[in-house]
């Protein structure tokens, strides 16, 4: 069968699907991503040699972009979603879990790395940056309504604003590694200072300025222009995609988070007019593009676990992952939320969903992208290790746990 033909197939299948995937998720509550990746295993033991190879080592930028895509545009579909205007007291749990609860989950992947399974420092670092972000493209079942949407969820508000903001939030961390990396193997000097006041100071400024004022800037256009000029309306879904791509590669071509700027520039664009029924039609179309992509991709992650990525895992591997989904993030976030105003089962389904998914190879394509860690196989099973668990554990959970905290 030629190969180009069965790939195409195979896309238009996994999207055409993706059009009942999310009540047939609600129906039988569990998550679309298990079916996906259920589906790409089996695919990938069928035909075995006519499907393209699905390792990310094997084919490191193309793992690179198509996650960074995957990613932004869930940021931006994310950030529209939000109806809740910023406060550091309104947003003061999101906040609290993308500094506090995600610098306890590092530290602790870090010290478990580094002296349990003998990965290196800069390997260990690197381990936790990947780990410890909450992912915005698999974590749908546990985010907010569509724009103006009456149902109204503490758990599912702090989730969906913790996965916006901590994938930027985690890349100084993962730039550190690869900092750690550069002065064990060079006699390199003062790597460490450049990297704080650049890649953390700098980085994270650029990102919320660049997405705050190009959102604003956005709204403008196609909120205020548009009204006095015929030329200017649309209602097309497509500008929230054009917007994603704009803003991303404008924050990056000045050394700017991106990820920061994409999930900033949808939050100052969603509360510009903010009842305004296009961002319903904003978020729609940005969602289905980012169904459409996800639902390639969790095929291609159920072609990895076929083709062996999780050969190098060892018991201590596994029993690291499951150590880190039961004990280090809940831990984590219970303690971060401990003196919070919210119900004990809120608290918990927060530290709970924790979801890893695209974003641990994102950051794991970049960092190997950038330098030459070692250990690689083993790091790559230990992330797919811990998305394949966090698909089926939450992947089974999330949606009967999220409508019982939603009655609440």
């Amino acid at each position: 069968m030629n190969q180009y033909i069965l790939i195409l197939m195979l896309i238009g299948l996994a999207s055409f699907s993706m059009s009942w995937m999310p009540k047939i998720s609600s129906y039988t509550r569990i998550s679309y991503s298990v079916f996906y990746v259920l589906i790409g295993v089996i695919v990938y033991s069928l035909f075995p040699k006519e499907l393209p190879d699905p390792l990310p080592a094997h084919h490191p930028e193309i793992s690179l972009h198509l996650t960074e895509l995957v990613v932004i545009i869930s940021l931006m579909g994310a950030g529209i979603k939000i109806d809740r205007p910023f406060t550091i007291k309104s947003w003061g749990i999101p906040l609290k879990l993308v500094t506090i609860t995600m610098i306890l989950s590092i530290a602790f992947s870090i010290f478990i790395g580094y002296y349990f399974l003998s990965l290196g420092l800069a390997s260990a670092i690197l381990l936790g940056a990947c780990l410890a972000p909450t992912d915005p493209v698999l974590a749908a079942d546990v985010q907010v309504a569509p724009p103006n949407e009456t149902i109204k969820s503490e758990t599912r508000f702090s989730l969906t604003a913790e996965a916006g903001l901590n994938d930027g939030m985690a890349f100084p961390f993962v730039w550190l590694a690869i900092t750690v990396g550069l002065v064990t193997t060079t006699s390199a000097h003062g790597l460490i200072g450049q990297w704080f006041s650049f890649d953390v100071v700098y980085r994270i400024i650029l990102g919320l300025i660049s997405g705050y004022l190009l959102g604003r800037f956005i709204g403008f256009i196609i909120f205020k222009l548009s009204n006095k000029y015929e030329l200017l309306q649309t209602r097309d879904g497509l500008v929230a995609i054009s917007a994603t791509l704009i803003v991303y590669s404008l924050t990056e071509f000045m050394s700017g988070y991106g990820f920061i700027a994409v999930f900033i520039c949808a939050i100052s664009l969603r509360h510009y007019e903010k009842g305004n029924a296009y961002h319903t039609e904003l978020h729609s179309f940005s969602d289905q593009i980012e169904r459409m992509l996800v639902s390639v991709l969790l095929i291609l992650f159920g072609g990895m676990l076929a083709r062996g990525i999780l050969a190098p895992l060892d018991w201590k591997m596994a029993g690291f992952v499951l150590f880190f989904m039961f004990f280090i993030r809940p831990v984590s976030g219970l303690l971060t939320l401990s003196a919070t105003k919210i119900s004990f089962h809120e608290k918990l389904g927060i530290s709970f969903f924790g979801i890893r998914g695209v974003g641990t190879v994102f950051y794991l394509s970049f960092a190997f992208s950038e330098f030459d860690f070692k250990y690689q196989d083993r790091i790559w099973a230990i992330g797919a290790f811990a998305i394949l668990l966090s698909i089926i554990i939450h992947g089974f959970t999330a949606t009967r746990v999220m409508k019982k905290l939603t009655k609440t």
